[in-house]
């Protein structure tokens, strides 16, 4: 499968936002999100990305089918829950641009596509003069009842391409487990890289 890569900013964002929301249900939905997903809220978080000057969103295309996409902005202009992470932090949150997630159906991993999503972002964050590209992961104890046997984390990847955990920056973000009759904070570690 050959898949093709669309930086996509402002206006030019509208059209994915269906597709966009419905790939992070998909895909949030598997560890060790867990994601129950609400696509009222979806739509709402994506249009913050049309909204931004700075923002992109990179899709990942099958011929005319949305198969994948990664999203960044500025961390500024994140949700509130990321920049309090940054509280007292030595780093500039003014020069960090945050990478926010990047979701692919599974028939399409392991061909480079997340390479691929890092790249198209830290780009463009170089060429809107930032100096750091960061993003988060969530935190999920090994004992967890969901966890996958089978399971392998992405610290290797992300190691590899310059990431590195930021010492004490942990966000707390809320969201409804599957299963859960309510919403409830998770923490998520930071990692981040100099550009």
């Amino acid at each position: 499968m050959t898949l093709r890569f669309e930086s996509l900013t402002g206006a030019s964002i509208a059209p994915v936002i269906e597709g966009v929301a419905a790939l992070r249900i998909a895909v949030f939905r598997e560890w060790p999100y867990l994601y129950e997903g609400d696509l009222a809220y979806e739509r709402s978080y994506l249009r913050a990305y049309q909204d931004s000057a700075r923002a992109v969103v990179v899709a990942a295309w099958d011929g005319a089918t949305l198969v994948g996409a990664s999203t960044g902005l500025p961390l500024a202009e994140a949700d509130g829950e990321f920049a309090a992470a940054f509280a007292g932090s030595p780093l500039d949150m003014a020069a960090i641009f945050y990478c926010a997630e990047s979701v692919l159906l599974p028939a399409y991993r392991g061909q480079g596509a997340g390479h691929r999503f890092f790249d198209l972002r830290e780009g463009h964050a170089r060429a809107h003069g930032f100096t750091h590209t960061a993003f988060c992961s969530v935190i999920r104890p090994d004992d967890h009842p969901a966890r996958p046997a089978q399971y392998r984390p992405l610290d290797g990847f992300w190691r590899a391409r310059g990431y590195a955990p930021c010492p004490g920056i942990v966000a707390q973000f809320t969201w409804r487990d599957l299963g859960e009759s309510t919403d409830s904070p998770k923490p998520l570690q930071f990692w981040s890289r100099t550009l």
